[in-house]
């Protein structure tokens, strides 16, 4: 058997990753046109879903963008309507954002699309389940 080359492309661990994550954004594209969401935009309604009103940067954190990224996105959803950026009345230097009504309107087409996507790949959810755990732990050893 002949031995593999370490530094080929299909043996690195980061571009397995990748195109892995690639490939399964590109699964929520149509369902998130729909809704005239960007991948990026959906992660920020998950976490105002999940957490309600945040600081600009409690959200920066949650969802691991900086602020450069975050604003303009956060600027577009505001314009859209979705959510409402304010200034902290306990900490003027604090942005606070919370969903509009349309913005939490979208809540019950948002939490179809996980489960659309995944019944789609035809995969058994204890799967789904422990490549989630393994990843989540492998995360924590990157950080």
């Amino acid at each position: 058997m002949a031995e593999r080359d370490p530094l080929a492309l299909e043996q690195q661990l980061c571009f397995a990753l990748y195109t892995a994550s690639r490939a399964l954004t590109a699964r929520y594209r149509p369902l998130l046109d729909d809704l005239g969401l960007t991948y990026p935009q959906y992660l920020v309604m998950l976490a105002l879903f999940d957490r309600g009103p945040l600081t600009v940067k409690d959200l920066g954190q949650a969802l691991q963008l900086d602020s450069g990224t975050l604003s303009p996105l956060l600027k577009r959803m505001e314009a859209a309507e979705l959510l409402r950026r304010t200034r902290n009345a306990a900490d003027e230097r604090s942005v606070v954002v919370e969903l509009t009504d349309a913005g939490e309107a979208l809540r019950p087409r948002v939490r179809e699309i996980p489960r659309t996507v995944f019944r789609e790949l035809d995969t058994p959810l204890s799967d789904l389940i422990d490549l989630h755990s393994r990843l989540t732990t492998f995360l924590g050893k990157l950080d």
